[in-house]
């Protein structure tokens, strides 16, 4: 049975490609002794796919600018520089099957040919947070042990010349050399003919972004990225299926373009990007250096792009900028974004800047452990359900389940589980906290709260934000939401602070609209009108400057608790 609301037309196309003999027909696999639901005619490994990007040809995988300065990159010229590099990697360092390759730099051509040579060597590529200080760098390779460290100067220079005790390729200083080294290199022949990789190898370390506490190191294997491109593939054939037939006068198509602003060192960088599109063959565009909405809307403009996948930080700074008009953004057919529902005010302001994605506009859900994706809600389904973060895709098992780990029944709160090919092994040499987040029979333990309803998920917090108010549980996303919908609103967090009587109250820290003020009694009253009075706010506090927040965009919510808190990251 579909779910509640999903249109006839919709479940019929979704019934066609998941039936027998159709191209993404379900199979049942083992997993570490796990029966699982797979798709049979799958990739089994990210290798596969870089030996066979070499077929695209010249047509260009990606091109890095930040407005002014580029470089570009063909699919068999990237092939050439990897396999050159990757050359470099066995003969210098003796990189070797399921050693440790770690890359720490801003987006730039010599990150992502340094992680596809890491893969054609069977070596594991550990992206580690840019933003990172020196301590956080030195905790980061005690932790993943690589036998050679990928680094640009800018990083360098944070940890003053400090012995790492591994090998350094410095990117400004020492990659051309890399790149020159094997200039014949040719996959079919040493070092790459002889490396063999299975399905569940390691592919990927990403430290988690550790707004607690320190970061871990959550391995990502083929099977779990593989899955990731195999959903994208899902989506994109239904999509093509539902999308109306051209009409004689419409303009001929644009070649698919996707604008790339996410970090290299996350998945929405990572796998949604470097890997997705050299999986497809198109090209991506990436903007380097720090986000800046004009230059990204003029590369918009110029490049053509017809895709952009967001955080809901640069979406807000991109569909709210002033200049918004200046710019022609009709090129842009589909904007995604993940990790949270978004405010429904500023899904309307991105439909109104991107005009011709307005019918795909759509919000995933999923996290590094398991490898970014379990849960979609585009077009239709997000304007019918706007605070829902969508069906769980196909492959995913989800529940909700209570603290002993039991099922809840349907509209009732408890923690997200996740179960599918996309679930990671673990995190890094870390077994006691992957025996707390991965439960018996392979199920993700994700630490969000949220319930299932008409097959939809609806997510309300973290376990550790939820906020106790006199014995009420407080979600601080259902209240997030209203006073963002407030038009002199920008951002908003929710925290608990401590009462003597009440255990805790709820606060809100908030952050006007440019050019706009805020009157703290004008949304407590919106608040009011829609919120039960336990959850609006008591306590209020406006600041001038955006909410602090880590790569991901996920607001860092321990540095509003406590100014002192340390966030472990340089912002950038």
């Amino acid at each position: 049975m579909p779910s509640v609301g999903v249109p006839e037309e919709i479940a019929r196309v979704e019934a066609s490609l998941l039936a027998e003999g159709a191209p993404f027909e379900l199979v049942e696999v083992q997993v570490d002794g796990v029966t699982i639901r797979s798709f049979k005619n799958r990739i089994r490994t990210l290798r596969d796919l870089l030996l066979k990007s070499v077929d695209f040809g010249d047509n260009t995988y990606m091109l890095a600018t930040d407005g002014v300065d580029e470089r570009r990159l063909g699919y068999a010229e990237h092939a050439r520089l990897v396999a050159s590099v990757a050359t470099a990697l066995r003969d210098r360092f003796d990189v070797q099957p399921g050693d440790r390759v770690a890359i720490l730099g801003a987006n730039c051509p010599e990150w992502v040919i340094s992680f596809w040579a890491a893969i054609s060597l069977g070596a594991v590529a550990v992206g580690l947070n840019g933003w990172s200080t020196a301590s956080e760098i030195r905790y980061f390779l005690d932790d993943c042990e690589p036998k050679l460290l990928v680094a640009d100067r800018k990083r360098m220079e944070r940890l003053a010349g400090e012995d790492l005790g591994v090998p350094v390729v410095v990117i400004e200083d020492d990659f051309a050399e890399l790149e020159a080294y094997a200039p014949d290199a040719r996959f079919a022949d040493a070092p790459f003919a002889d490396v063999q990789v299975e399905e569940d190898d390691p592919a990927i370390i990403l430290y988690t972004s550790g707004t607690t506490g320190r970061p871990k190191g959550a391995i990502n294997t083929h099977r779990n990225v593989a899955s990731y491109l195999m959903l994208n593939f899902y989506n994109g054939a239904k999509a093509a299926m539902l999308a109306p037939p051209p009409g004689p006068d419409d303009p001929p198509p644009l070649a698919p373009c996707q604008l790339v602003s996410s970090p290299l060192f996350h998945v929405s960088g990572l796998h949604s990007a470097a890997v997705m599109m050299l999986a497809v063959g198109l090209k991506s565009v990436w903007l380097m250096g720090r986000f800046d909405p004009a230059v990204a809307m003029q590369v918009i403009e110029r490049e053509h792009c017809t895709g952009w996948s967001f955080t809901e930080t640069v979406l807000h700074r991109m569909v709210n900028h002033p200049d918004t008009a200046k710019y022609d953004l009709s090129s842009i057919k589909v904007v995604g974004g993940g990790g949270s529902p978004v405010a429904p005010s500023l899904i309307e302001r991105t439909r109104r800047v991107f005009p011709n994605a307005r019918e795909s506009v759509g919000i995933g859900y999923g996290q590094t452990e398991c490898a970014a994706l379990a849960t979609l809600n585009n077009g239709q389904e997000l304007i019918d359900f706007p605070m829902s973060v969508g069906r769980p895709l196909p492959t995913v098992e989800l529940e909700i389940r209570d603290p002993l780990g039991v099922a809840v029944p349907e509209g009732v709160d408890g923690e997200v589980c996740i179960r599918g090919p996309m679930v990671m092994p673990g995190y890094w040499r870390r077994p006691e906290a992957t025996a707390e987040t991965i439960a018996p029979g392979r199920w993700l333990r994700t630490g969000d709260i949220g319930r299932m309803q008409g097959g939809r998920l609806y997510l309300s917090s973290r376990k550790r934000d939820l906020i106790f108010r006199g014995g009420e549980n407080v979600y601080p996303v259902e209240i997030e939401k209203r006073v963002e919908d407030h038009p002199d609103v920008e951002e908003c967090a929710v925290i608990g602070v401590d009462h003597p009587e009440l255990g805790q109250t709820v606060k809100a820290v908030l952050v006007p609209r440019p050019g706009r003020t805020i009157d703290v009694e004008s949304v407590r009253a919106w608040c009011a009108t829609e919120l039960a009075y336990y959850k609006v706010p008591e306590e209020w506090e406006v600041r001038s400057d955006s909410l602090p927040r880590n790569a991901a965009g996920k607001i860092l919510k321990d540095v509003l608790r406590d100014a002192r808190a340390d966030t472990g990251f340089v912002e950038e």
